[in-house]
């Protein structure tokens, strides 16, 4: 019984974390600033300066990408440089590849019945061939 709650326990506290990655996500400045760090680390004035915002602000965007796991934040006395953490985005990209597989076994199969009612309908004379 134990091991069901642990397991239970896991997949909260995975779907939790992915909340949090998404919801991290659902704005398009954080997104705008992950991608930046993508290609370097910054500093929090310099993830700011696109956007025209305070340093507050982008600071409070940094802060909810930090708890989502998506940013690292080191202070070197007054600067703040922050940095991706790919294993957040690895764990979202995981889960949504679950469902594109999905969507592409539906979809591949939807393809299959059209094909396959394209040519029943090109063998029987006299019927209109669908375009």
């Amino acid at each position: 019984m134990i091991r069901a709650g642990i397991k239970c326990n896991r997949m909260v506290e995975q779907s939790a974390r992915l909340d949090h990655i998404f919801g991290a996500l659902a704005d398009p400045t954080r997104r705008a600033m992950l991608r930046s760090l993508s290609t370097r680390e910054l500093n929090v004035g310099e993830l700011a300066a696109p956007y025209r915002m305070s340093l507050a602000a982008a600071s409070k965007h940094v802060k909810v990408l930090e708890r989502a796991g998506l940013v690292r934040r080191t202070v070197l006395g007054r600067t703040h440089l922050c940095s991706i953490e790919p294993a957040a985005l690895a764990q979202a990209d995981q889960w949504l590849r679950f469902y594109e597989r999905f969507w592409t076994d539906r979809l591949d199969a939807l393809d299959a019945a059209l094909q396959a009612e394209d040519r029943s309908a090109a063998v029987k004379p006299g019927k209109a061939r669908r375009k």
